[in-house]
């Protein structure tokens, strides 16, 4: 036990330096660097090493992602732009349902493993959704809203491009080859993380646009949505 609560120490200092260090180069603000530090912690303690890589590539993925091409997201739309780095809100809201998840593990030890698989579900969204909106913005040829299939503005809410949705895509499968290996575990859950990014998009054309709800909560909603769906994927591969 001793032992146990020294690695979890030490992994909480080393989760600590390695957000001091994305905090100094200003992605991520102090209140998102304690956030992001504390849901590392949360994970790590369900799914240990296995957990932090997975939002460890999230987390690098997205940074660069979201750094790629930055004058030119700005120009076009310069909310894109954010100089002070993620907030507490933004980090948890891609990474709230997976530190959720992870604690009701803790929890429910005895039915662990489908709560880390819907963790796991949960990151494929927001990696999908992140690397569809940052990249697709700068490498999409065509533009439509969601909802009606007609074309529009480029980094509206609710507007994708099929190359976005391409590199979504192949996130959210990365996530699920991370987390269960060459399996049909794995397709389960980039499918669910590609379920999670059109719900993102859904809910920005029909709700987000029009002001009902801001980009935190369609986020929060969208890696929520993909643990449901991966939930329903999985129970059905057992039934059958």
């Amino acid at each position: 036990m001793p032992g146990v609560l020294l690695q979890n120490v030490l992994v909480l200092c080393v989760l600590m330096a390695l957000m001091a260090v994305f905090y100094k180069l200003k992605k991520l603000s102090l209140a998102g660097t304690l956030a992001a530090a504390l849901i590392g912690l949360i994970v790590y303690l369900a799914d240990h090493w296995r957990g932090l890589f997975l939002l460890f590539i999230f987390f690098l993925l997205s940074v660069i992602a979201t750094s790629h091409q930055k004058a030119f997201k700005f120009n076009l739309h310069p909310r894109a732009l954010q100089a002070d780095g993620r907030t507490a809100a933004q980090v948890f809201a891609n990474g709230g349902v997976a530190a959720i998840l992870a604690l009701v593990s803790l929890i429910d030890p005895d039915h662990s493993y489908i709560y880390l698989f819907m963790m796991a579900c949960s990151l494929s969204s927001a990696l999908a959704d992140t690397l569809s909106s940052e990249l697709g913005i700068v490498y999409g040829r065509r533009f439509y809203n969601i909802l009606t299939f007609k074309p529009d503005l480029n980094g509206l809410d609710g507007v994708v491009s099929i190359e976005g949705t391409l590199i979504g895509a192949l996130g959210a499968i990365l996530v699920g080859l991370c987390f269960e290996g060459f399996s049909m575990l794995a397709v389960l859950i980039g499918v669910a993380g590609i379920i999670g990014n059109l719900s993102d998009s859904f809910l920005g054309a029909l709700l987000e646009r029009k002001g009902f709800i801001g980009n935190n909560f369609v986020n929060f909603l969208n890696t929520l949505i993909a643990a449901i769906a991966g939930s329903l994927l999985y129970l059905s591969i057992v039934i059958l």
